[in-house]
This record gives C-alpha cells, sequence and structure tokens, in this order.
C-alpha cells in the first residue's frame, strides 16, 4: 500500500484497515507455521503495511496535540 493512499484515508478507515491486516497477518503466519507458503515475502509485505499505517496513526495523534513530541 503506498503511503500516498495511507495518507488520504480517513482515522476510522486506517483503525479498520490496521485490524484486517494484523488479522491477515496472524492467518499468515499460522498457515506458514503448519505448510510453507508459495511465497512467504507475504509476511514482510504485511508488516510493512502494518507499520506503514501505525505510523501514520501515530503522526496523527501527535499532531492533534499541541506541543507534542516537545521535550525540555
Amino acid at each position: 500500500m503506498e503511503p500516498k493512499v495511507i495518507r488520504e484515508m480517513t482515522t476510522a478507515e486506517l483503525i479498520e484497515r490496521l485490524e484486517e491486516e494484523k488479522q491477515q497477518l496472524v492467518k499468515l503466519k499460522l498457515n506458514h507455521a503448519v505448510s510453507p507458503l508459495e511465497n512467504p515475502n507475504k509476511i514482510k509485505v504485511y508488516r510493512k503495511t502494518i507499520a506503514r499505517l501505525m505510523t501514520e496513526l501515530h503522526s496523527r495523534e501527535l499532531a492533534a496535540k499541541p506541543n507534542a513530541g516537545i521535550t525540555k
């Protein structure tokens, strides 16, 4: 998933998509443990997508709070 697409999503959509991606990752890991996947790189793709979604959510949380992330 491209960062541009992620930025255009609403926060509710991001949270929903994040949950879906996490569920898919769990399923893939379970299937891979039982029998090897045809393309094990899919696990890496899901992990990176989850990280991108979480990063965008975190940046939105910081943007919503005044003086967030500023330490003295």
